[in-house]
């Protein structure tokens, strides 16, 4: 069985590592609930992909990237116009999954990518029996900015007509966008909820080393000591908490660990690394995040799902300072959180090195009980994912059966019957009607 999994990734690490957690579950799960061998392709455009290992049997497939501008996107790094990028993405797509021929293709966030880059790919798959998937996190932004960005791909109907499930990674008694809008009525019709994509999570690649040693979280003696831990995300955007954070005070007993993430500025690196005191220590990169997360006394961390999803596995309590500007999905995640009791959440206008220091102080050794919330999406998503493909091959089944029968039913003066494969073929091909999908680009980038 063939899996393919997409991601635009235009900012951060968030949706690689959200389809790569997904990836572990269907290759862990979903051999023992269909009886058959899988294998997958993960198609991103982030240089950063690769740097996460991937089950047995799945590999990375690495587009050219784009990158967030004002009213939409430009190429990342290539030296081209974007309708030339988008051109040359979509024909890369769409040759990948004709040699691919999956049964299952997941598409992350963006139903039809940048651009329309996703839409002839995915009438492609849908000619030969794939089962589509359109996978959304729980929150996507404020109704009217994510109304207006449906209408530009076309309208939830367009949507709706291309996909065989939606499948909302979180706990609606959290959040539920099919309730504020953000999944508007034709889609929600189609849509589910997973719980959050929590327990079970792989790690990032990496082991984390007894005590941490490899982080420089250590006594001068070599042994472990008590932290509290600060992580940015991919950190281009966590310049302001990682300056609150060089700035604050650790609780008595503890260090600080302040882990940028990889797509931070150099420069700004090298700078706060600079600044931080003797009881922090400044890093890009760990390669297991969610094993630093479960050894912290404290967290301090942006809201983006990942970020949180991980978080919320474990009993560390947590402070979430969403991103401000760019999009509303941060704060709306932050507080309704915040609401269920599963973390502390503040603005960043509200955020100073004394208020962070007073918050670590009065949360170390508290442990949070997160135990109200659904956290159980990856092992849900294989049961959703064996389901869709079950029922495409038993579709496939009755029409054989149907196709067969047709030769003995026939009058003698009936043109010859069409063979059950190439009934099954055509079945399978037959054109539907479809809206136009405009090459617009949204004016949010995610």
């Amino acid at each position: 069985m063939r899996i393919a999994l997409f991601s635009h990734d235009s900012l951060g690490l968030g949706h690689i590592r959200r389809n790569r957690a997904l990836a572990f579950a269907l290759a862990r799960d979903l051999s023992a609930l269909t009886g058959r061998e899988v294998s997958g392709l993960l198609i991103a455009s982030s240089p950063e992909a690769t740097r996460f290992d991937l089950p047995d049997g799945w590999d990375w497939v690495i587009l050219p990237g784009v990158t967030p501008a004002p009213g939409g996107y430009v190429p990342r790094a290539l030296a081209s116009s974007m309708q030339g990028l988008r051109a040359l993405r979509a024909a890369a797509i769409s040759a990948i999954l004709d040699q691919q021929r999956p049964e299952l293709f997941i598409v992350d966030r963006h139903p039809f990518g940048i651009g329309g880059e996703l839409a002839g790919a995915i009438d492609q798959v849908r000619g030969y029996g794939c089962r589509t998937v359109l996978g959304l996190r729980e929150v996507l932004d404020t109704p009217s900015v994510i109304a207006a960005e449906w209408e530009k791909v076309g309208g939830p109907a367009r949507v709706a007509e291309s996909f065989d499930a939606v499948w909302i990674y979180g706990d609606p008694d959290v959040y539920d966008p099919r309730s504020t809008g953000e999944v508007p009525a034709t889609l929600a019709a189609k849509a589910v909820t997973t719980g959050y994509l929590s327990q079970d999570r792989p790690d990032d690649g990496g082991v984390l080393p007894a005590g941490t040693e490899a982080t420089g979280v250590e006594t001068a003696g070599g042994g472990a000591e008590s932290f509290v831990l600060t992580c940015l995300g991919g950190g281009s955007d966590g310049g302001s908490l990682a300056s609150i954070a060089v700035d604050a005070e650790p609780p008595d007993g503890h260090r600080h660990l302040v882990v940028t993430g990889p797509q931070m500025d150099t420069e700004e690196f090298t700078r706060l690394r600079a600044r931080a005191g003797a009881a922090t220590t400044v890093i890009r990169h760990c390669d297991d995040i969610p094993g630093l997360v479960a050894a912290a006394e404290a967290v301090v961390c942006m809201g983006g799902y990942n970020t949180l999803a991980e978080l919320m596995a474990t009993d560390t309590p947590a402070l979430v300072v969403p991103r401000k500007g760019h999009r509303a999905e941060q704060p709306r995640r932050a507080f309704a959180l915040a609401a269920a009791g599963a973390v502390d959440a503040l603005t960043i206008d509200n955020l100073d090195a004394d208020v962070l220091s007073e918050w670590l102080a009065g949360r170390v050794g508290r442990p949070a009980d997160r135990s109200n919330i659904d956290l159980t999406g990856l092992a849900t998503v294989p049961r959703l994912a064996a389901e869709l493909i079950a029922d495409v091959r038993a579709e496939a089944t009755a029409l054989g059966s149907e196709t067969a029968l047709t030769p003995t039913t026939a009058p003698a003066s009936t043109a010859p019957a069409t063979t059950s494969a190439t009934a099954t073929a055509a079945a399978g091909t037959a054109p539907s009607a479809r809206l136009p999908v405009t090459l617009e680009e949204t004016s949010h980038a995610v």
